[in-house]
């Protein structure tokens, strides 16, 4: 059975703590997802201020504990920085560049015991268990516990005390390499022109796996795109990749055949920037559709395979049997060995091959972690014939991934997570098919609505969390960035908080070494606020939707009905009030293009084509309305046909071929905006 981990539980205690000290203030409110599981962000127009709740900085993904130590520090002048050698170059190399953003005009790097610069700060990064740094920590109050204590921190923890004063210092201690790298995550954003808050922070992951697996169909991201998405997963703490993209050839029809000089020359790069950025670069090769489990030569095949690129510096690696056939068998040899092909045989086939491959490969392999895989049966937790031979016969180090409660579930809750424990005999790796739009159900549309109905506390039953994403690299860094979050601290987790921060990020707020111009990256966020309502949308495999379209612009709507229906001078005043929200989706795709990045921008470019013109449909189909309450129906049918052009110009807009999977034409705010439109003439 799954263990249980005492960071599942530290934050909801720290988060009641807090808001007993608050009560006295009357600040305490309750911020999180709801305990059922249900999509706290449904509730429109809700903005989130940028800062902390508790006035402090905000920090993505949010940390396990942070208070005050009173005034912020200055950044200026010369500062010196103290490595310990646990920290690797581009840890050290991130601090130079973030203090160098944050004022100083020269940044002194040495090791501990040389002698002391003239510096207006000093700055300490490195091992949390140094003295030096493990006094400073002492005295900020944090809760850490002693080194010989049995609540060890997990790895990847770190602690950051800042504070002023007559001997202003900064101090960061990693429990290990990554942990200090994630110090310096946080660092920039505790940073701003000129200073740094004066806060403590105690900080620690509640899943051990965090990350995104390149798992759907269609077109694989570029090598471009994914040396950009480990550079970002880094930023936000996600520690896990898994290549797996179903349309590589090499990875699943062609797994037998050597991967080309060039492809395994982008892997030893993929690698590399992992490794720079402390994410786990994992390997999957799909062999499921043809393998002869009993066949030596495919034995040799799928370890020549996985030697390939263990030659270039991957050490963990995953062989999944998802989406296949378990009805019959791809060669004679195993119906002798295994018996009439059937899921139980199947469960016992595989679980064979995965056993070997623990024992003659990952443990003759150096630096190799456990292996992984995705079982044929990947979803729900049905104690079936496959499942419970797989799960008798499989070793227990290998990790087993799980979809939750069907391949899209509408919602995963702690029990659902728990109960998957039980059915595989271990934590599983949670495979969240969300904001992946690689099935019918998904055509034309862009999957840009929070991380929600996800139960805070199911990490506790969980070895890890990973995101299948979308076709659109750039654009799926909106359901990633809040899924870091949540698998960071899912007790603390606020979907719109982190939805609304997401867009931040996208406008060059969030993340950024040293100052960001948070004034005029204003009107970018509320655009893309704007845009990811219209693009909300979440479907199960039927269509049935389990994030409503557009909820932001549907409550405008319902407002404005309402308002119109009560006749005389009140429609002029529904009109003016829809207005304004009207503009703002008109003139959303023009900030997107100008404030967002290019990446960005290419991967939605179709979408905001769309926008452009059901924007101007609905300021168009309003000033019909505005005309029919003044008593002039001519130019109102006139604007209503205006309206109707615009809006056939909308629906005729189609998805990129060959970057998108399915195609079609696109959809947004499908059943809200479109049926206003239509339906105005009759109002």
């Amino acid at each position: 059975m799954g263990r249980v981990r005492r960071t599942a539980r530290r934050p909801v205690v720290l988060v009641s703590l807090l808001c007993v000290l608050a009560l006295f203030a009357g600040a305490c409110t309750d911020e999180r997802a709801t305990s059922d599981g249900q999509d706290s962000a449904d509730t429109v127009r809700r903005k989130p201020d940028s800062s902390h709740r508790d006035g402090l900085p905000e920090v993505f993904p949010r940390p396990s504990q942070m208070h005050s130590e009173g005034e912020d520090v200055t950044v200026e002048g010369t500062v010196s920085l103290v490595v310990d050698p646990m920290v690797d170059p581009q840890t050290r190399d991130l601090a130079v560049r973030v203090l160098r953003g944050a004022g100083a005009e020269q940044v002194v790097v040495r090791e501990p015991g040389n002698p002391v610069d003239e510096a207006t700060l000093k700055i300490r990064l490195g091992n949390r268990w140094a003295p030096m740094i493990r006094k400073e920590l002492q005295h900020s109050g944090l809760d850490f516990p002693d080194r010989d204590s049995d609540e060890d921190l997990e790895a990847e923890s770190y602690a950051i005390t800042v504070h002023s004063g007559q001997d202003p210092a900064v101090v960061l201690g990693g429990v290990d390499a990554a942990g200090a790298y994630y110090a310096v995550q946080t660092l920039r954003q505790i940073t701003s022109s000129g200073r740094i808050a004066g806060v403590s922070i105690l900080d620690e992951p509640e899943v051990p796996t965090r990350g995104v697996i390149e798992g759907f169909y269609g077109s694989p991201w570029t090598h471009a795109e994914r040396m950009d998405q480990l550079e970002f997963y880094g930023s936000v703490k996600f520690n896990s990749y898994v290549y797996a993209p179903k349309s590589d050839p090499y990875h699943r029809e062609k797994w037998r055949d050597p991967y080309p000089s060039a492809q395994i020359d982008q892997l030893r790069e993929l690698v590399r920037q992992a490794a720079a950025h402390h994410v786990r670069f994992t390997f999957a090769l799909s062999p499921g559709q043809s393998i002869c489990f009993s066949d030596p030569t495919d034995w040799r095949a799928l370890v020549g395979k996985l030697q390939a690129v263990y030659d270039v510096g991957v050490r963990h690696f995953s062989v999944p049997f998802d989406d296949i056939s378990y009805t019959e068998w791809n060669c004679a040899a195993d119906r002798e060995e295994y018996g009439a092909a059937s899921p139980r045989a199947a469960g016992r086939a595989q679980a064979d091959l995965l056993n070997r491959l623990k024992r003659d490969f990952v443990d003759t392999h150096n630096g190799v972690g456990p292996l992984q895989t995705v079982p044929t049966e990947y979803s729900d937790t049905e104690a079936t014939p496959y499942k419970t031979a797989l799960r008798r016969n499989l070793d227990s180090s290998v990790r087993v991934m799980w979809t939750g409660d069907g391949v899209i579930p509408e919602r995963i809750t702690v029990d659902d997570a728990a109960a998957a424990a039980r059915v595989w005999d271990r934590d599983p790796v949670l495979w969240d098919n969300y904001p992946v739009n690689d099935f019918d159900a998904t055509e034309g549309l862009l999957m840009l609505g929070p991380y929600a109905r996800r139960q805070p506390g199911m990490t506790e039953h969980l070895e890890g969390l990973v995101v299948n994403p979308m076709n659109q690299a750039a654009a799926s860094k909106v359901v990633e960035f809040s899924a870091a979050d949540f698998a960071w601290n899912s007790s603390d987790f606020d979907p719109q908080r982190a939805w609304r921060a997401a867009a931040e990020y996208l406008a060059g707020e969030r993340l950024s070494e040293g100052n960001a111009d948070t004034e005029s990256s204003g009107e970018t966020v509320d655009a893309l606020m704007v845009f990811f309502d219209l693009n909300h949308m979440a479907p199960l495999p039927d269509g049935t939707p389990w994030l409503a379209p557009a909820p932001e612009l549907r409550e405008r709507l319902d407002e404005f009905r309402d308002t119109w229906e009560a006749g005389g001078q009140s429609r002029q005043r529904a009109v003016a009030e829809l207005r304004g929200y009207a503009r703002a989706v008109a003139d959303a795709p023009e900030h997107i293009r100008e404030g967002t990045a290019e990446d960005f921008v290419a991967d939605v470019r179709p979408w905001l084509r769309a926008t452009d013109a059901w924007g101007e449909a609905l300021l168009t189909t309003l000033d019909g309305l505005s005309a029919r309450a003044a008593g002039n129906e001519d130019t109102a049918t006139e604007r209503f046909r205006q309206a109707a052009d615009l809006a056939d110009r909308a629906e005729s807009v189609h998805t990129v071929a060959g970057q998108t999977r399915p195609q079609g034409p696109v959809r947004l705010a499908e059943g809200v905006l479109d049926e206003f439109v239509r339906q105005a003439p009759e109002m």
